[in-house]
Parts: C-alpha cells; sequence; structure tokens
C-alpha cells in the first residue's frame, strides 16, 4: 500500500517558474553552477547550492552554507519568487526531450512507506551524502528538491493523468538544454481521492534517482519525532516531496566510469590482460554500446570494443548479470584495483547524457588515463532486483531528463 498525500506547493509565478528552474544539485559540480546561475538571481541554485554565493575556497559542508541556503529560500520567499498555494494539490509534472516523453504525479510520499519497505531501494547511500542532505533540508525547513521514483503502470492512473494533461498548463517552457517542461495543478479534491486509492491499491514504489534525499528524509522525520513531545505522525515532516512516473515512460542513460591510471600496468600489458577476459576489437569510431554485455574502451587516443560472451555470464544472478556489476567484478577490481567504487577517488562517474565526448575528453587531457562505456541498465533490471532487496554497484543509472529543481518546494512546518 503506497500512501501518497497533496500538499502547498511553495512555487514560482508564470512570469518567473523558466528563471528558477534549475537542475538538481548533484548533477554539477560548483563551478558549473556558479556558471549555471550567473547573472540570475532567480535562479533556485541559490536555494540547491548556496555555496555558489560564498568564497570560492568555503568547504561545502560548512555550516555557513547550509545557513546561506536558508537565508536564500526565504529571500525568495519574501520577494515573491516563490509562492504558497492556498490549498493542497497534485501536480502532474511533464518532460519532453526529442522523443521521450515522461509524466509524472507531484505528491508527498510517506517516511513510513520508506520504512516498512513500501518504497524499494537499489543503491547503497553515503554516509557524508546523507549528513549533508539531513542538515540541508533541516535547516530549510523544506524539501527543496523532489526525489524521483518509479510506480508500476496503471490504466486508471493514466486515464486521470490524461484528463488533467488536456486542460490549461500552469507551466510551459523550454530549458537551455531544449528540455520541455509542462506543469498541471490538479485541485480537484474527488480526483485526489481517487489517486490516494490507486496508490494504494499499488504495493509498491521505486527509488529511481535519489537515495540520499530518501535517506535524509527518514532521518529529518525522526530528529524532529524526538523533539516533539505532542507528535501525531500526520505533520508534514512525516512526508517528502516526490514525483512519480509510470515504469513505461521513463529513459536510463548508461552511467560512465574513467579511472585515473592503469594501476602499475603499462598499456600493453594491460590489453593483453582484457583479451584473457574479454573478445577486444579496436573501433574507428567511439564506441556506443548497443546490446548487454558490450563494452567500450578509450585508451591512448584508440577506442576498443570489449564483448564478454553470454556463455561466461550467469544470467541467474540478477546483480552480477548486470553489466555495472561485470565491469565491475572482472575489470575494475581485479585490474584497476577499484575494490570499492564508492569510495576510491581513483573512478569518477559520468553521466550518459554527456555522451563519448566527455570520456575521450577527460581522457586526452590526462587527467585519467582510460574510459569505459556501457550499455544502461533496463526499469526492468532495476525492479526486479529491488523487489528481490537486492543492492546494485553504485552509478548504474543515469535518468534522463531531469527534474528540475524549484518548480516545487514542500514545506516541513
Amino acid at each position: 500500500m503506497a500512501i501518497i498525500r497533496p500538499f502547498r506547493a511553495l512555487r514560482p509565478p508564470v512570469h518567473l517558474a523558466d528563471s528558477v528552474a534549475s537542475l538538481p544539485y548533484d548533477v554539477m559540480n560548483v563551478e558549473e553552477a556558479r556558471t549555471m546561475a550567473a547573472g540570475n538571481p532567480c535562479s533556485f541554485l541559490h536555494v540547491s547550492r548556496p555555496e555558489i554565493d560564498l568564497a570560492p575556497d568555503i568547504n561545502p559542508y560548512d555550516e555557513s552554507v547550509y545557513v546561506k541556503g536558508k537565508l536564500s529560500l526565504d529571500e525568495f520567499i519574501r520577494n515573491g519568487i516563490l509562492v504558497s498555494d492556498p490549498t493542497d494539490s497534485f501536480y502532474v509534472y511533464r518532460q519532453c526531450m526529442g522523443d521521450i516523453t515522461q509524466t509524472g504525479l507531484v505528491v508527498c510520499t510517506s517516511v513510513d512507506d520508506y520504512q516498512t519497505g513500501v518504497i524499494k531501494k537499489h543503491e547503497h547511500t553515503r554516509p557524508d551524502k546523507e549528513d549533508d542532505r539531513v542538515r540541508h533540508i533541516d535547516l530549510l525547513d523544506a524539501n527543496d528538491e523532489p526525489v524521483f521514483y518509479i510506480s508500476r503502470s496503471s490504466a486508471q492512473i493514466g486515464e486521470i493523468i490524461a484528463g488533467v494533461t488536456n486542460g490549461k498548463p500552469e507551466y510551459d517552457f523550454v530549458t537551455d538544454d531544449g528540455v520541455a517542461h509542462t506543469l498541471w495543478i490538479l485541485s480537484d479534491q474527488n480526483l485526489i481521492r481517487q489517486l490516494t486509492a490507486l496508490f494504494a491499491a499499488q504495493k509498491r514504489l521505486y527509488v529511481a534517482d535519489g537515495h540520499h534525499r530518501s535517506a535524509a528524509a527518514e532521518r529529518v522525520r525522526e530528529l524532529r519525532r524526538s523533539n516533539n513531545p505532542d507528535h501525531r505522525g500526520d505533520e508534514e515532516y512525516n512526508f517528502f516531496l516526490t514525483v512519480i512516473f509510470p515504469e513505461d515512460q521513463l529513459n536510463i542513460m548508461p552511467y560512465n566510469r574513467v579511472i585515473k591510471d592503469l594501476h602499475g600496468h603499462d598499456i600493453t600489458g594491460f590489453i593483453d590482460q582484457l583479451a584473457t577476459i574479454f573478445e577486444i576489437t579496436e573501433s574507428t569510431d567511439p564506441v556506443k554500446p548497443d546490446a548487454r554485455h558490450y563494452f567500450g574502451m578509450y585508451l591512448d587516443g584508440r577506442w576498443y570494443q570489449l564483448h564478454i560472451p553470454i556463455s561466461s555470464v550467469d544470467e541467474s544472478d540478477t546483480v552480477n548479470r548486470l553489466d555495472v556489476s561485470i565491469l565491475q567484478n572482472l575489470l575494475l577490481d581485479p585490474l584497476l584495483g577499484i575494490k570499492n567504487p564508492r569510495t576510491d577517488t581513483r573512478i569518477h562517474f559520468v553521466g550518459g547524457i554527456r555522451g563519448n565526448e566527455e570520456l575521450t575528453r577527460l581522457v586526452d587531457s590526462g587527467e585519467y588515463a582510460v574510459a569505459f562505456s556501457l550499455y544502461p541498465t533496463s526499469v526492468g533490471e532495476l525492479i526486479e532486483l529491488a523487489d528481490q532487496d537486492q543492492i546494485m554497484p553504485p552509478k548504474s543509472t543515469w535518468f534522463e531528463p531531469k527534474l528540475r529543481s524549484g518548480l516545487f518546494v514542500h514545506r516541513l512546518s
């Protein structure tokens, strides 16, 4: 039984929506965030990445960063950049990127569901990243960025959403990256009750993107419950901001890898060792794998295709048959010494939206020695694995298009 609840969003007036909307805090570094927000005092990055307004050498975990985020949010509210809706509502949020269209329902989901396993995870979190989000959310007194969840497809839910999207949208704009964003307000109480009941009939929701924000929501709830002698369980801090998309609309891109060095190997010796595990073919073009168990490798100015025969893979093993697991278990760990990709500083992860051009650039710069491009994990693989309470290797999925932040904020008080 999945619990969803309407809320009164803090959101920008129509004429400011495209100026406020920003990419999520964790898809860019601080220099990129500063560039994106430059000259735009309405950019939500002033709230979600407040270090951009502090000294360049500031520690991103310094207390002043969290205080600055709260000051920026308060200023946005005071200046009318964000305004509270008058009634509790759901919101329907559509994104179009090329031939990809995904339409989700913006709701608050339940911390209780996260704790009891109704909301299924597929990745471990890092304690430092969790701590960061706990401090940020608790001081803001708000979920400033939504988590991205998956639901099983439902014809009945789809019909209601389609009816809403036949009406006039509240927002309709295109961001600089060519992604169209459209938002409808769903305040009809009868439809809210119907959707709440239909989601209550769903056994599970699945985290697509936002494991750290989900874990932080749980920890913030526990902090506030312990400090509230009159805790009832229905306070806003028991719920957190979520956009839920049906499984059949989602697009996963690969999460590629670059490694700083060859772990003591010379190039010839490294390739010779690879050849004992993979079928290797040199390519004149960048390799973007188009099937499972194929990988691209960029090394010393050349692209190679690597292939692991299916006979070498235990297809009954839900985790280890994933291409991210094959790369980790057969190459990154034994040959390049990457024992724990969650903590090893020699590995860097590159979202598939950046393309093979970014892999080539990073290796050619000399900062990294070798890059690997992967075939993307599927939504079906994610759901199957989560249903078995299994955990994927870190950075296994990159969802596109990314949700824009600042279009709806959930206050906890």
